[in-house]
């Protein structure tokens, strides 16, 4: 009998493979675990969508030995054969018994421990390799069924996200990253060589989001690359990550943007839960919440009062007009005490702490907001200052009137009342499986990392 798998045998995805019995099946997959014995021979393959056993009678199928003797795990194998069902196998009750075996690439020995191995009588047990050695090897790392799933569930909610806004119209835009003039403070920025001049990478869509609107776009969302040369190292920074921004037109105050926000994730949230709540449940421990509609808002004077009230947080003065760390991780335990929610709203800051582009009501109050959620920020939105001659002046106030002379232009000919927001997808990946954003994000950009 020949070894050589079949050219026009379909492959078949392991996560299908009940749907296969006693049928010929084409398997595709990485060598998870592999037990060789004189008489038999035990492979677990996995792909994307599930594991199968792997079973092969040496003295049946003496044409498989040379391929069996070079796999090891990790290495990439196509296996053919019959998929039968089992009561002896505890890996989904299902087993494939190969007639040909091919082995498509060899792995070295891996160079990190994914996951912890528990000590047995035969073998000691290994540690899980350190978080910067993972993410050194983040190619191999990434082949757990948990990290695979992180990305399945992030996919599913950015799918949501979007598939939302397009049953209202919105309309999808990509926007510059490189620009010519340092955006929003002129600080957190990453200056590039750009031919014979400085550009700069955006630290936010926030400016071309808003051209969009004096180009009478109305409704519009993006999805891409934004960059922050901070230099920060807590559990929620990174210099480079994927944001969800929005920006929608003719709105009558920033409680439109808020309410806008509260239904987009209440919506991708139920479409997570559904598809992969269980099975994020049981990997990462927690559940996917569907919120309730209205999302608790709070001023921020007020959160300060209920803190200090309620926990005994008393916020330095000069913080006041700001919401602390402290203050953030606090709100936590507050809007679940009193309301039973995972999301906050924030208002009511003060206007020294809010981007010169926030509208402000007539006693100088940012019409804009904080969204908390799970005690960690996810969103600053507002309704934007459209009057040309007021937004100049409220950049003039912070010295920023030359550094945004080009944006400023967008509101000269006319631009309507709007707002909008911005969402950081791996930081939501990040509170939705309660990881460190090191780890919810496909490859880590820090000041100190930039490989892989």
């Amino acid at each position: 009998m020949s070894n050589e798998t079949s050219k026009s045998l379909p492959r078949t995805s392991i996560g299908s493979i009940k749907e296969n019995l006693d049928k010929p099946v084409l398997l595709r997959g990485f060598v998870e675990n592999f037990r060789d014995s004189k008489a038999m021979a035990f492979i677990v393959l996995k792909d994307i969508t599930g594991k199968v056993q792997v079973t092969v009678e040496k003295e049946k199928h003496p044409e498989l030995l040379e391929e069996l003797a070079k796999v090891t795990l990790d290495s990439v194998i196509t296996v053919e054969g019959v998929a039968v069902a089992s009561e002896y196998v505890k890996l989904n009750g299902v087993e494939v018994l190969p007639t040909a075996l091919k082995v498509d690439s060899v792995a070295d020995p891996l160079p990190i421990v994914r996951e912890a191995i528990p000590a047995t009588k035969k073998k000691p047990g290994l540690d899980r390799s350190d978080i910067d050695t993972r993410l050194d090897y983040r190619w191999v790392d990434l082949r757990t069924a948990k990290n695979q799933l992180m990305f399945k569930a992030q996919t599913a909610f950015v799918a949501a996200l979007r598939e939302f806004l397009l049953k209202k119209d919105f309309i999808e835009i990509h926007t510059p990253k490189l620009i010519g003039a340092a955006s929003e403070s002129g600080a957190d920025v990453f200056k590039v060589e750009y031919f014979d001049r400085f550009a700069y990478l955006a630290q936010s869509p926030q400016f071309y989001k808003q051209m969009a609107m004096a180009a009478g776009f109305e409704r519009i969302f993006e999805c891409g690359p934004v960059f922050r040369a901070e230099k920060s190292f807590t559990n929620k920074h990174t210099t480079e990550f994927t944001g969800f921004d929005l920006e929608f037109s003719y709105i009558d105050s920033f409680h439109d943007v808020m309410d806008m926000e509260a239904q987009l994730l209440t919506y991708a949230l139920a479409a997570v839960k559904e598809k992969y709540g269980d099975q994020i449940a049981e990997a990462f421990g927690l559940e996917v919440v569907v919120p309730t509609l209205p999302f608790p808002t709070v001023k921020l004077s007020d959160l300060y009062a209920a803190l200090e009230a309620e926990f005994g947080y008393k916020v330095p003065e000069s913080e006041k007009g700001d919401l602390t760390t402290e203050a953030e991780q606090l709100s936590y335990e507050w809007v679940k005490k009193h309301y039973n929610h995972e999301f906050l709203f924030i208002t009511d800051y003060s206007a020294e702490k809010r981007a010169f582009y926030h509208m402000r009501d007539e006693n100088g109050i940012p019409q804009g907001y904080d969204l908390i959620w799970r005690g960690v920020e996810i969103t600053t939105g507002a309704q934007r200052e459209h009057r040309y001659d007021v937004l100049k002046k409220q950049a003039q106030e912070k010295g920023l009137d030359e550094d945004v002379k080009f944006y400023l232009e967008f509101f000269k000919y006319g631009c309507p009342p709007h707002g909008g927001f911005g969402l950081g997808v791996d930081r939501l990946t990040m509170l939705l499986c309660g990881l460190h954003i090191n780890e919810a994000m496909f490859l880590f950009r820090s000041p100190k990392r930039l490989t892989p």
